[in-house]
């Protein structure tokens, strides 16, 4: 047994010298040191598990930072995958999707998208009980899915990234209002001008 041991500590070592991380068990290289995070459910499981694995990774959350992460919307369905032979269902089909933003300097949106995973469990109806602990597993592990693509995600973000995404939404920001402001003047000047209303006089 303790040559086992042994053999597996060995290959342990060797594997996180070469790089190798189990998933979901190390940390990850982010070029963002920090981050605000803002969600609608901030005290939800989502965000808990998204924050914690950001500082685990040396990532600073907190309010004060150039770049906010906004979990903007998270939603769940769930429908019939199967049927026993009795039309009762069988097999359930979740979807969890998760809607997020990426704001910079003066709350200007710089970047947003969606994620989305699926898992099917079994409905058996003679083990409520136990139909309902797969289900809550099942949504656990999407969950942790989900964090773990967004995590990935904002892996591959970088300061200069965001920082020329930034010049530009604030350029078209200022195009926008630039051309807003030229139709209004357009419309003025185009509008006929009116002569002043004479009322007749009462004798």
């Amino acid at each position: 047994m303790m040559k086992r041991n042994l053999m597996v500590i060995g290959l342990a070592a060797l594997l996180s010298a070469c790089g190798f991380q189990l998933r979901g068990t190390g940390t990850a290289d982010f070029a963002l040191k920090e981050i605000d995070l803002q969600a609608r459910d901030a005290y939800g499981e989502t965000a808990k598990q998204l924050e914690k694995l950001l500082e685990n990774s040396g990532v600073n959350v907190h309010a004060g930072a150039p770049y906010k992460l906004v979990l903007a919307k998270e939603q769940e369905t769930k429908r019939t995958a199967s049927y026993t032979g009795s039309a009762r269902s069988a097999e359930y089909e979740l979807h969890s999707q998760i809607d997020y933003e990426i704001r910079g300097v003066k709350d200007i949106l710089l970047l947003n998208d969606s994620l989305d995973v699926q898992s099917t469990y079994v409905q058996d109806d003679n083990n409520l009980i136990g139909s309902d602990q797969e289900s809550a597993q099942a949504r656990e592990e999407m969950r942790r899915e989900l964090v773990q693509q967004l995590s990935m995600r904002l892996q591959q973000l970088t300061p200069a990234q965001l920082e020329q995404l930034q010049q530009e939404a604030e350029a078209k920001a200022q195009a926008e209002a630039e051309a807003e402001a030229a139709a209004r003047r357009a419309e003025q000047e185009s509008a006929p001008l009116q002569s002043p209303v004479q009322l007749p006089i009462s004798q």
